[in-house]
């Protein structure tokens, strides 16, 4: 469905016969803005055949010329909301971006105004000065320095309505007022005169002197909030109840009020935003707003002026709250959707029930949890590992977990090397995908947005899937704010709070530790950035590396050659059952001379490939011991695993137990470790190739680096950087930017 379509859809949900002349018009600029055509405008403008005029679309489209602020279709859909239009998203939808999520939202409502009761407005007494008015409603609104647009000529239209005409904005507050105080009462002389029946308007917000639209409107500080519906007293109670930041109020001289509202919008688009906020919660409490009111450079009834005998005067300024931001916090405040307290007494033989475990004895169904760790601990290999557990309801290392559905947001990996990587997990963990269809994935590469955005669409998306886990990685793509503030990370971390509790899945997202050694940290002090982090979810596991021995890593190579000998004698068949004790198949010798005698009997696979492979897998192998801090459940004992890439692993043998890692270490044991140890030139060569690997995805936090961004990072001079650049031999530098090579098209080069 295109965006045409689309557009010409949620027209047909605006009755033209409720909107004024201007918005009307807007319907048809924001039309033509979109690229649609006068044949469009004209035969929805014929459902109203009350004002359908033929030919007269025709005749104002050719005068939408567009302006540095236009009129977009954002305007229709708006107006399509206002008359109660909601959208129908497609489930198959994809959120696009900028998508409005819509939720249950706080309705806003202060005020019931069948029970308001009216507040009399006091009529000027004879004595009335209306020229002090004025200049108190312009030193109220505007700074000396601000042009001023007013207007006193009025023209009458074939109805005999008096409309107001371009006026002037040629004259800056400071110099109006002067002019106003030596004007001895004559207004005219310093405004020109105007119609008694039409009497004068004024505009609210300063301008730039070249003209008197939108784009000539140089700060957007206040909005036009007026009524004609109702009666002027109970405007008055409900304008005055809804604490609205009210810098002048004025009375129109006939049914309504002028309430000239600070919204403080720092551009056109913020001020509609805030508009459109301040008029939802206007009509929510009882005021139908004028609409047409809503432009920025929009004319007021200007005070001081007497119209067919009626007053225009100046009811009070600075009334309600001082500014926007305070209005709006308090609007909300008053809506929060808070729960109200309850009494222990009354509930505890009546006690809600936990929530489900999700990982058994570490997180529960909607809680959160934190997987912590450096760099080259196959974090997002092993939520991988943990998303495959939960959708086939099997252990995670050595927890059991409940089987559902779970959501993997792939913000890091582009679309086909995630996928891979889920098939290389499965493959490895010896697992068919039997319930693969429990596991969806959001591939985001690219299109990542800060967490605020990103959670609320996570929400709509996942509202329907019946999701108990959501696992996010990474989040440094999606933080917001100071990694080292801690209340801008309390207010990031309350983003994965609102995903719980909107969808009853728990999140599971991992960071990252800080740079440097670990030292004496404590688990929940080793994460990078504020401590939010470590003690904002349920449960934290943190991971941190072991140093192998020569010995275990020797142990390991035995166990894994036997292995690889005993899959090879299975992949031929071979029944070696009864030739072999349980002592042989732990002894790497005996199974290799075993099989070099049933080499004979081979017809599949390679063993010297099998074993050699087997060998190198070893070399890379990690060490890892796993500690948890958890808030539902008692504290476990540390976990020590393997990394054998692409899986973790439990080590069964037990071969970790008595391994320290440094944090653990007491200086002298760190000494010792040291003491002697000379390191070849082969492992200082690869020392610096890791240390400027992890340089490259810490410095710019995983995006592009420059060697100005490295050279900052390491405190050394960019020429040092690029010496190392070219050392590491994995990197190339193009236009200053650093990046990785790409080793399939090296290889094809060479």
């Amino acid at each position: 469905m295109d965006q045409r379509t689309d557009l010409l859809k949620v027209l047909n949900h605006i009755d033209p016969s409720e909107l004024c002349y201007q918005d009307w018009v807007n319907v048809g600029m924001a039309l033509k803005e979109e690229g649609y055509d006068t044949a469009d405008w004209d035969a929805w403008s014929a459902k109203d055949p009350g004002r359908y005029h033929p030919n007269e679309c025709y005749q104002k489209w050719i005068t939408f010329r567009g302006t540095g602020v236009p009129v977009t279709g954002g305007t229709i859909v708006q107006l399509a909301r206002e008359q109660g239009w909601v959208p129908e998203y497609d489930p198959g939808h994809e959120i696009g971006w900028e998508d409005e999520i819509s939720g249950d939202k706080d309705n806003l409502v202060i005020i019931n105004k069948n029970w308001v009761e009216d507040k009399e407005i006091e009529a000027p007494s004879e004595t009335w000065n209306p020229i002090a008015d004025l200049i108190t409603y312009i030193g109220t609104l505007f700074e000396a320095s601000d042009n001023v647009g007013y207007v006193t000529e009025s023209w009458q239209n074939e109805d005999g309505k008096y409309l107001p005409t371009r006026g002037s904005y040629d004259r800056t507050a400071g110099q109006l007022i002067e002019q106003l105080s030596k004007c001895k009462g004559d207004l005219g002389k310093v405004l020109g005169d105007y119609k008694e029946e039409a009497g004068a308007w004024i505009r609210f917000n300063p301008l730039d002197g070249k003209g008197c639209k939108n784009e000539n409107v140089t700060d957007y500080r206040y909005a036009l909030v007026e009524s004609d519906d109702m009666e002027i007293e109970k405007q008055n109670a409900i304008l005055r109840d809804l604490e609205l930041p009210i810098a002048c109020l004025v009375h129109s001289g006939k049914r309504s009020l002028h309430a000239i509202v600070k919204v403080d919008a720092i551009d056109y688009k913020e001020y509609q935003k805030r508009v459109d906020y301040l008029y939802d919660v206007c009509k929510k409490n009882g005021i139908s707003i004028d609409r047409q009111n809503r432009n920025p450079s929009r004319l007021s009834r200007m005070p001081g002026i007497t119209r067919n005998g009626q007053k225009q005067f100046l009811i009070d300024t600075n009334i309600g709250k001082d500014s926007w931001m305070e209005w709006v916090d308090w609007i909300e405040s008053v809506n929060d959707d808070l729960p109200d307290p309850e009494t222990l007494d009354s509930l505890l033989n009546n006690l809600p029930e936990l929530s489900p475990s999700l990982i058994g004895g570490v997180l529960r169904q909607g809680h959160k949890m934190l997987l912590a760790g450096p760099s080259k601990a196959g974090k997002s290999f092993l939520q991988i590992g943990l998303c495959i557990s939960i959708a086939e309801g099997i252990d995670w290392l050595r927890w059991h977990c409940a089987q559902g559905k779970v959501l993997y947001v792939n913000l890091e990996l582009d679309r086909a090397s995630c996928l891979h990587r889920f098939a290389d997990v499965y493959k490895r963990m010896g697992l068919r995908p039997v319930n693969a269809s429990n596991i969806d994935i959001w591939n985001l590469r690219g299109k990542s947005v800060p967490m605020d955005k990103l959670a609320p669409k996570l929400i709509r998306r996942a509202a329907k899937k019946n999701y108990i886990a959501i696992v996010i990685d990474p989040i440094y793509k999606v933080i917001t704010g100071d990694e080292n503030s801690a209340d801008q990370m309390a207010a990031f971390c309350n983003q994965f709070d609102k995903v719980c509790t909107e969808l009853g899945a728990a999140v599971i997202y991992c960071h990252h530790h800080s740079k440097g050694s670990q030292g004496s940290k404590r688990s929940m002090d080793r994460s990078s950035g504020s401590g939010v982090f470590a003690r904002d979810p349920d449960a934290l596991l943190d991971l941190i590396e072991l140093e192998v021995s020569e010995d275990i890593r020797a142990q390991e190579e035995n166990k894994a050659v036997c292995r690889a000998c005993i899959d090879w004698l299975n992949l031929n068949n071979v029944d070696w059952d009864e030739d072999l004790s349980q002592d042989d198949e732990l002894n790497s010798r005996t199974m290799m001379e075993y099989c070099e005698k049933k080499r004979y009997y081979a017809k599949l696979g390679d063993l010297d490939k099998a074993i050699n492979e087997a060998k190198e897998a070893v070399k890379i192998m990690t060490a890892w011991r796993l500690e948890g801090t958890l808030r539902e459940f008692p504290k476990f004992d540390p976990v020590n695993i393997w990394f054998d890439y692409p899986v973790h692993c439990m080590d069964k043998s037990g071969a970790l137990n008595d391994v320290k890692p440094e944090c653990e270490m007491t200086g002298r044991e760190r000494s010792m470790k040291n003491l002697g140890r000379k390191k070849t030139p082969k492992e200082r060569e690869q020392e610096r190739k890791d240390s400027f690997e992890e340089a490259i995805s810490s410095a710019n936090l995983g995006e592009p680096v420059t060697i100005e961004i490295l050279s900052e990072y390491l405190g050394v001079s960019e020429k040092t950087v690029r010496r190392r650049v070219k050392e590491h031999g994995g990197y190339v530098i193009i236009k200053d930017k650093i990046k990785r090579l790409d080793r399939d098209k090296t290889d094809n080069n060479e």
